[in-house]
């Protein structure tokens, strides 16, 4: 009984990261605002890849671009402020800033990401 409750805790935990995907219009912008992220404890890290090709619904139309994927790691309590630090640097009028839950990941990996992100009583 005590193991299954020690398990199931680690689980819980492990739910509260994130990984955050947001596009950018240029490279630059993603790496500005990666480095902003980074500066400030609210991603451990961030991969930005492409260019890729987006389509969208956009005011009636549909779009196509191309873009900058970033796909951040977090703590889902951060998302808030890193979602307010993206948008203000962001060019676009409506950015895609998605998260979803991170269910499970390799454990040293798991800890250095928590050990990257500043704790949740920072401002």
């Amino acid at each position: 009984m005590l193991k299954h409750s020690v398990d199931r805790r680690v689980c819980v935990e492990s739910l509260t990261h994130i990984l955050v995907l947001m596009t950018t219009a240029t490279k630059r912008e993603a790496q500005e605002i990666a480095q902003n992220l980074l500066e400030k404890q609210l991603i451990a890290c961030a991969n930005i890849c492409g260019p890729v090709e987006s389509r969208f619904q956009w005011q009636g139309r549909i779009e196509k671009a191309e873009e900058f994927m970033v796909l951040m790691k977090s703590d889902q309590q951060l998302f808030p402020k890193l979602a307010r630090a993206a948008k203000k640097m962001h060019s676009y009028e409506v950015p895609e800033i998605l998260a979803v839950p991170i269910v499970e990941g390799f454990q040293p990996y798991m800890k250095w990401l928590t050990a990257s992100l500043q704790t949740h009583g920072e401002s």
